[in-house]
């Protein structure tokens, strides 16, 4: 009898997934346990394994289409020649022509079109957004004379001018208001030295653009974030603090072959601040209205993919020491890279940090992760004078900016888990013990 193999939910927030590559092809005999198909998904690219055995005889998604979580994608039967003729998948998108909505129109044109719902006062409605359509036919036209219009000269200093190479707009004129004589020639510079370049004309109508279908992963952390910015009442505490005794710390580690980034050393930092200020390791239910306290200290790493972006989680965080973050946040970045993150790699977690830092980013603030209630932005060491004991003097800082969510914290909690971090961060050592 022939059955079917649908969309599998592989993350908690999946609602649909984008097939990769197809393991297996038409004709095969599939045993439990065998890789069927790679599924990109709203966190990673992950392997789906067979769960009961059979012939693959149709597929219904092929590589690179997208199917909804339990949508059929595949049919199989149970021996190799089992007809599928008239065989039909439940919960199958009906095919374009087959839609009952068009078909229902077609049967009855007269019928007048339903209104639009009418939105309910103070609905939140997201706008439409489009690009302008471009400029067909648009002819690039070039300014060719001068800016300064016609340079004021003699008929003998334009024809030596020309024949010598000189630019006249670098000569100073001696004659009346300035003209140009053929004497004043030879303090010009010839043309060519310096010069506005010319390009090719462009054949690209002006506005021209195309677009891009968004990946499963930058679907979701597009709505999730909107929803955040838009619904969570965010507030920002900003700390400045002195980067010198880390950066010294750093070359006495790698002067002992020791390697550890200065994002490490944020990471071990933050954790231990935490452990401190368990208010902050917290977050917000929406469901029931409730705060949300963490009893496990699970910072999530921010991490940029060319398909979006994703959070790898140090589990336990502040139970580990400053060599095992370091090869811990390594690692779980390299798999992140290549789509090879499992879930309890990148589900939950407690608190995020982003660090922008080793782009020459000063400062800036970061979007909370919900239903986490806060998120550490993360600047680079900028060089810059500083007061010491009463003097300026050349120093090193880094910027920290906590994003938190209002319901949750006050701006006095903010202040206190900013100055414990600064303390632990200007003491490093202390993030060796």
């Amino acid at each position: 009898m022939p059955f079917t193999l649908t969309m599998p939910k592989l993350s908690p927030t999946m609602e649909e997934g984008t097939i990769a590559k197809w393991s297996v092809k038409v004709g095969d005999h599939i045993k439990a346990g065998d890789v069927l198909i790679e599924v990109a998904t709203d966190k990673a690219t992950v392997e789906h394994e067979a769960i009961d055995e059979g012939y693959l005889r149709e597929i219904l998604v092929a590589d690179g289409g997208t199917a909804r979580v339990n949508e059929p994608i595949a049919i199989f039967t149970e021996s190799a020649d089992e007809s599928i003729e008239g065989y039909e998948p439940e919960g199958l998108a009906p095919k374009a022509e087959e839609r009952p909505e068009e078909k229902a129109v077609e049967e009855a044109p007269e019928k007048a079109a339903a209104p639009e719902p009418t939105p309910a006062a103070g609905a939140m409605q997201q706008p439409a957004f489009v690009p302008e359509p471009p400029l067909e036919g648009f002819q690039l036209k070039v300014a060719t004379e001068p800016i300064q219009g016609r340079i004021p000269a003699s008929p003998l200093a334009r024809r030596l001018a020309k024949e010598r190479g000189i630019d006249l707009a670098t000569v100073k004129g001696s004659g009346p208001h300035g003209r140009i004589t053929s004497a004043d020639l030879d303090t010009g510079q010839p043309v060519g030295v310096v010069s506005w370049g010319k390009k090719e004309t462009p054949t690209t109508a002006p506005g021209s653009y195309e677009e891009e279908t968004l990946t499963p992963i930058r679907k979701i952390v597009g709505r999730r974030l909107q929803e955040s910015k838009t619904f969570i009442p965010h507030f920002y505490v900003t700390q400045e603090v002195d980067a010198e005794p880390m950066v010294a710390l750093r070359h006495q580690l790698k002067e002992g072959g020791l390697k550890a980034t200065f994002n490490d050393f944020i990471l071990r930092a933050t954790a231990l601040t935490l452990k401190q200020h368990p208010e902050v390791n917290s977050g917000f239910n929406t469901v029931n209205g409730s705060i949300i306290r963490f009893k496990t200290i699970d910072v999530a790493v921010a991490v940029s993919l060319p398909s979006g972006l994703i959070t790898p989680i140090i589990r336990h965080a502040d139970y580990k020491n400053l060599g095992e973050i370091s090869s811990e946040v390594r690692l779980l970045a390299k798999r992140a890279r290549d789509g090879k993150l499992v879930r309890e790699e990148y589900s939950g977690g407690s608190f995020t940090i982003s660090n922008l830092g080793m782009f020459g980013v000063r400062d800036f603030v970061a979007v909370i992760n919900p239903p986490q209630a806060s998120i550490l932005a993360i600047g680079g060491i900028q060089d810059k004078p500083v007061v010491k004991e009463g003097l300026v003097v050349p120093g090193k800082v880094i910027s920290f900016t906590l994003s938190s969510d209002h319901r949750v914290l006050d701006g006095i909690d903010a202040a206190k888990f900013l100055a414990t971090l600064k303390m632990f961060l200007e003491n490093p050592s202390l993030l060796l013990v």
